[in-house]
């Protein structure tokens, strides 16, 4: 059995949409929206805040250089963040695994804008149930290299083969797999229950 459930954070505990970003941001300074998100997320900028290379304020000033407008700091860091759902199902199970006792943790490729909107109460229990939170752009790691995840087995507590995992991305999965953790591609909650399940984690789901 596991001693840590460490969870990815987009598309598995949040649903999230890049197109939503660019048509908030497209909308502060008058362009279109293909231009934003080709901008964004066709190049590497997305992947460089993700791993802590450029900062939310950093990000917030080249966005005003490629697409003059005065929308402020604040502003910016709204549209680019409020694309986020919660996944209700997987917000249970979290509940369960939480009143059961088990130790969690989130494990995410993310951006210092994303962490400050999500992590301020908009989406509970994030982060208040995690017991652990481990995010790229904070370490200058990403998944799927080998240390991050090993980092987060250091930070948990745990040697990596007393980690269970899930990702909704096949790469990240294979990551945490060569890092020896156990770990399962996302595909509903109900199959994430069924796979806890089999790994002798019992909780009220």
């Amino acid at each position: 059995m596991p001693k840590f459930l460490y969870f990815d954070l987009g598309n598995v505990l949040l649903f999230f949409d890049h197109r939503l970003a660019a048509r908030q941001l497209a909308a502060l300074a008058g362009v279109d929206e293909r231009e934003v998100f080709d901008y964004i997320f066709a190049s590497d900028l997305n992947t460089r805040c993700d791993a802590g290379l450029v900062s939310g304020p950093e990000f917030a000033a080249l966005f005003r250089e490629r697409f003059p407008c005065e929308a402020d700091d604040g502003t910016i860091f709204r549209a680019a963040s409020r694309i986020f759902r919660v996944n209700v199902p997987m917000k249970a199970i979290i509940g369960r695994l939480r009143t059961a006792g088990y130790r969690l943790g989130i494990l995410s490729n993310t951006c210092d804008m994303h962490f400050d909107w999500f992590g301020s109460g908009h989406y509970s229990p994030i982060p208040e149930a995690f017991d652990v939170i481990v995010l790229s752009y904070q370490v200058k790691q990403s998944k799927p290299d080998r240390a991050i995840y090993e980092h987060a087995a250091r930070q948990a507590g745990v040697a990596p083969e007393d980690v269970f995992y899930v990702d909704d991305m096949p790469a990240n999965v294979e990551g945490a797999r060569a890092a020896g953790f156990d770990a399962v591609l996302f595909t509903s909650a109900a199959q994430y229950a069924a796979d806890l399940r089999s790994r002798g984690v019992r909780f009220n789901y």
